[in-house]
């Protein structure tokens, strides 16, 4: 596995749905590469600029090539000119894809392409496909809870049935009876796949995994049967939001418990009015923190905020990164996350919150660049 003047180079794609635990994968499994000697580009994904991932990535000391503006396989070239610029900045012999998190059908639109338009350049891994637990048995029926509406469940469906590795991330939240009654739901529903089960956040159960996408191959199989007008309508039904927010405070304000009100503000919201969460990521940088971030991530109704990384020291400047996915109108999640700012602004003396950049919409049709199917 060399750069791509010794032999092509190993791409490899982390996909799953929304709130799955993707990027702290692509962050642990980019470690465990450079430990090995190898050298690692990512690629990050979105429908709209302004990412807590390539935020979070880049603070971790990676190469980043963010895509915006549509998922991999509408934005196919784009993919394999951020591959070129990564080759030509540090000559990876590992790509590490993400991409969007309401996105199927990568195998024939973005695996299968790769492997015949570039083959002398890549050689692809398996699909991984990971799941976040709590999400994953309220869709199987395993437990109760709020979910999606049907059209938003038959991509998360397609996105399992695809997949050659399910990665049952977060297993730090599953009981040992409850994994075992994930893993059997999953392998009855979705046989096809080999299953893993890890916590890539604290480094568990991942060998196994990491060395399955070093050393396997790409499906061969048939392409997976798709409905893309079923597939646009439930992308349609989730509203996407990224907001940068400049913070300024004095006296200095703690900048962990910042980002833990605006989650539970928003999700209690959007919890009261009965709408689903798919992921709210946010990210505070500071001048003030040496260099360090603070992270929380909120996924599903009926769960706290999740404090994944956090500054050491108050502070006084700094940057607000805030990605939200729901299914709700995203005018919607305007209003609200404008309200959140001006509650917390408030209820801090001193403390300006000023949003730089927000947008809001719904994602437009798929409309693959290639598509490459195997009877």
């Amino acid at each position: 596995m060399k750069a791509d003047s010794q032999g092509p180079a190993r791409y490899i794609m982390l996909g799953g749905f929304l709130g799955a635990g993707k990027t702290t994968a692509v962050a642990a499994l980019g470690r465990y590469l450079e430990k090995q000697g190898l050298r690692v580009g990512l690629i990050t994904n979105d429908q709209s600029t302004g990412l807590v991932d390539s935020a979070m990535l880049r603070a971790n000391g990676f190469s980043v090539e963010e895509i915006a503006g549509g998922c991999f396989c509408c934005r196919f070239d784009s993919l394999s000119e951020a591959a070129d610029r990564l080759t030509r900045a540090s000559r990876p012999d590992v790509f590490i894809a993400e991409p969007v998190g309401s996105c199927t059908d990568l195998v024939a639109t973005v695996s299968y392409p790769l492997r015949r338009i570039y083959g002398h350049r890549f050689s692809i891994a398996p699909l991984s496909v990971l799941v976040d637990p709590v999400r994953a048995e309220r869709i199987l029926g395993l437990t109760k809870g709020r979910s999606f509406s049907e059209k938003v469940v038959y991509i998360y469906e397609k996105q399992l049935e695809e997949a050659d590795f399910i990665i049952i991330n977060k297993s730090d939240e599953l009981s040992e009876e409850r994994g075992r009654r994930l893993r059997e739901a999953l392998g009855t529903r979705f046989g096809r796949a080999r299953i893993f089960t890890c916590s890539a956040r604290r480094g568990d159960g991942l060998e196994p995994w990491f060395h399955g996408v070093l050393e396997g191959s790409c499906s061969q199989g048939a392409t997976m049967e798709l409905d893309y007008d079923r597939y646009a309508a439930g992308e349609a039904l989730l509203g996407w939001l990224n907001c940068t927010v400049r913070l300024r405070a004095e006296p200095p304000v703690d900048g962990n418990r910042l980002l833990q009100n605006l989650a539970g503000h928003i999700g209690d919201r959007l919890d009261h009015d009965g709408l689903e969460i798919a992921h709210l990521k946010m990210t505070l940088d500071s001048p003030d923190s040496g260099g360090c971030l603070a992270v929380v991530s909120l996924v599903g109704g009926g769960r706290e905020p999740d404090l994944r990384e956090s500054l050491l020291d108050m502070v006084e400047r700094g940057t607000v990164i805030l990605n939200l996915r729901a299914e709700a109108d995203p005018e919607f999640l305007k209003s609200l996350t404008e309200e959140a700012l001006a509650a917390a602004a408030a209820s801090a003396g001193g403390l300006n919150l000023e949003i730089e950049h927000l947008e809001q919409f719904r994602p437009a049709r798929p409309v693959p660049t290639h598509r490459f199917t195997v009877a």
